[in-house]
Formats: structure tokens, C-alpha cells, sequence
């Protein structure tokens, strides 16, 4: 079993930028890919980006894509979401997620086997 703690979120003005983290432990990530999903309030869990541990294989959903950017730290087990000109549509509770499946990508929330609490980011205009 994977225990995934997102850290970063916090209130930020338009425009302005976040760094969320997300620290894997329990086991190695090298059979997992890695996803960043975030659910505003009435609205569904959507998907941002994912990584593959073992390949690196990334994908961005294109409301994000140029603005966000995932990576990873193999010795620190975390995952990062770097986002850029954040707008106040990307206010939301973000999370990570993880998929026991080392490659592909898995856009829905429900292909996911772990996830974390989540981290509140409010954009304000």
C-alpha cells in the first residue's frame, strides 16, 4: 500500500505561482504511475497531469498544459506540480493519486488505487 501527503496549496493571487508536493511512502514507486487531479466545489475530481515513475512517460490535460508541469524526485519519493499564471478557475482542492500500473495514461479519478487528503489553492482575481 502507497500513503500519498500533498503539501504547497495556500492562497495566491492571479497570476502568481505554487508548488505543490506530494510524498509517497509505503512502497516503491516504480510500479506506479502518479497523478495530480483537483475538484473544485460542485464540480467533478479532473485530471491534471500524471507521471510514470519508472518511465517518465508525462501527459497534461489540455487545460493545464504550458502552465503546469509535473516532476519528480526519485531520492526525496515526491512528486511535484509546479503551477504557473494561476488563474481563479484554478481554485480548487488538489491531489495526488496513484495507479498501480508503471505506464499508460489513466485520465479518470476511478483508475486510481491511492490517494492523498488533499491541499486547498484558492486563486484570487
Amino acid at each position: 500500500q502507497v500513503q500519498l501527503v500533498e503539501s504547497g496549496g495556500g492562497l495566491v493571487q492571479a497570476g502568481g505561482s505554487l508548488r505543490l508536493s506530494c510524498a509517497a511512502s509505503g512502497r516503491t514507486l516504480s510500479s506506479y504511475t502518479i497523478g495530480w487531479f483537483r475538484q473544485a466545489p460542485g464540480k467533478e475530481r479532473d485530471f491534471l497531469a500524471s507521471i510514470s515513475w519508472s518511465y517518465g512517460d508525462i501527459y497534461y490535460a489540455d487545460s493545464v498544459k504550458g502552465r503546469f508541469t509535473i516532476s519528480k524526485d526519485n531520492a526525496q519519493n515526491t512528486i511535484f506540480l509546479q503551477m504557473n499564471s494561476l488563474k481563479p478557475d484554478d481554485t480548487a482542492v488538489y491531489y495526488c493519486a496513484a495507479r498501480v500500473n508503471p505506464r499508460g495514461l489513466f485520465r479518470e479519478w476511478f483508475q486510481y488505487n491511492y490517494w492523498g487528503q488533499g491541499t486547498q489553492v484558492t486563486v484570487s482575481s
